[in-house]
């Protein structure tokens, strides 16, 4: 392989996941949809801004989206699309190389 090319797409793909939270973020919401609130106490070192600012990001790429119930008081939750689910085996992956080496 010529890794003097490297693939477009790997750079985006490296450049989103490799932000500082992201990861993390994700392997939350494999658990299943989580309010704001709970993504906090799962990831209580990110500030509030941080993970506003993330979830905007994963929200706008397409890899989370957010549900809004019109409940009193309105609840929010967010949860990973297909596209979001597509990484478990990425940040599995990830997991495990972190237990064997880290």
């Amino acid at each position: 392989m010529d890794y003097s090319k490297m693939c477009p797409k790997y750079e985006c793909a490296t450049e989103l996941l490799g932000k500082k939270w992201t990861g993390m973020i994700v392997r939350v919401l494999l658990g299943g949809p989580k309010r704001f609130k709970e993504m906090k106490e799962q990831i209580p070192e990110m500030s509030d801004k941080m993970l506003t600012d993330r979830m905007k990001e994963l929200e706008h790429c397409d890899i989370i989206k957010r549900n809004v119930y019109p409940e009193m008081p309105v609840r929010i939750e967010y949860e990973l699309t297909e596209k979001g689910r597509g990484l478990e085996p990425v940040i599995q992956s990830i997991q495990d190389w972190g237990e064997n080496w880290c």
